[in-house]
């Protein structure tokens, strides 16, 4: 028992007679690192044990940021957070899709661009995979809101066959609809499917 409270005691003296207060009873205040001339000094202290030489140091941050409190601080990080939009609870487009307007402009789009292509299939495999990047771009032009599309585009050589094509989707026929544009040579037939399905 006595042991202990002896122990106790001098350690208490001795972290009592190490440290001396300053001035006033008030302990020295560390340097903050937003102060622009502590931060040299703050940085020149942890690379001390290095092999490297710091000769001047540019903050990273602006003279109007020097003087801006923890609260103006935070606001100012708060802004370069990602931007979360409120649900509007709106279940229908602003402005529907429009079959008549696209399917015009892809139908021209396909005759500009295939008018002087023969059929290959390492050249039409290509030409498949750019010509649905451009209607997707295009379609995208007419900026029909809070749609997603899908594009497909098939080269079928003519070789005296005969080709159906079919798709299937779960959609809202109230707002969800499709076209089709077709461009024909004497070798192949280029056929473009255009899908807009609206997403809540």
């Amino acid at each position: 028992m006595e042991k202990r409270g002896k122990s106790v005691s001098t350690v208490l003296g001795a972290a009592s007679s190490g440290s001396a207060p300053a001035p006033g009873g008030r302990k020295e205040r560390r340097l903050s690192m937003f102060e622009k001339e502590a931060y040299t000094h703050i940085l020149k202290e942890r690379l001390r044990d290095s092999i490297h030489d710091v000769h001047s140091v540019e903050p990273p941050f602006d003279e109007s940021l020097t003087d801006l409190g923890k609260v103006e601080l935070g606001s100012w990080k708060s802004t370069l957070s990602k931007v979360k939009y409120a649900n509007t609870y709106r279940l229908e487009p602003y402005k529907k899709f429009q079959t008549w307007a696209i399917k015009m402009k892809v139908q021209q789009m396909l005759k500009d661009r295939l008018k002087e292509i023969t059929y290959d299939e390492k050249i039409c495999s290509s030409i498949s995979i750019q010509l649905a990047d451009e209607i997707l771009a295009t379609v995208k032009e007419f900026e029909f809101n809070r749609y997603k599309y899908i594009i497909q585009v098939f080269f079928i050589q003519k070789t005296g066959q005969a080709v159906n094509i079919a798709s299937r989707w779960i959609w809202d026929v109230t707002w969800d609809n499709w076209l089709s544009a077709k461009y024909e040579t004497e070798t192949y037939v280029a056929l473009a499917l255009v899908f807009a399905l609206y997403f809540e």
